[in-house]
């Protein structure tokens, strides 16, 4: 499902400035990592739409869209991940189109809704990247 290498996701991770332990972590905890900065992203654009500030807006849907694009869907592996992998690049690349828009009209609806459609998947992600070996 995601490459073998995490180099890519450790690279969109740094990229996006997410300032954690990215040097020596594990492929599964730099993936949870992404997931983490996706939500804490989404979470953030929504709050800055609340309070009307635009350019705060713009730069947390920008992050959030830089993390799906370079650090999740950049990670897949189809040929190792089959339809899983080519599920989640789809559904990657429509949480993109409904972070745009939601840049573009100020779309609180549509954020929401990609952090529903994200969460299950970090949620179930961190599961696995915390379960003990040979448990999952």
């Amino acid at each position: 499902m995601y490459t073998p290498v995490s180099s890519r996701a450790a690279s969109a991770y740094r990229q996006v400035g997410i300032q954690s332990g990215v040097d020596g972590a594990s492929p599964h905890l730099l993936i949870k990592m992404l997931f983490d900065g996706l939500i804490q992203s989404l979470n953030a654009a929504r709050g800055a739409m609340a309070r009307g500030d635009v350019a705060e807006k713009g730069r947390q849907i920008g992050k959030a869209v830089r993390i799906l694009e370079e650090g999740l869907k950049g990670s897949l592996d189809p040929a190792r991940g089959g339809d899983l992998a080519a599920n989640l690049g789809a559904l990657y690349d429509y949480c993109v189109s409904r972070l745009t828009q939601a840049n573009l009209r100020g779309d609180v609806a549509a954020v929401e809704e990609v952090l529903k459609l994200v969460t299950p998947i970090a949620e179930g992600w961190g599961q696995i990247a915390s379960a003990p070996a040979g448990r999952v």
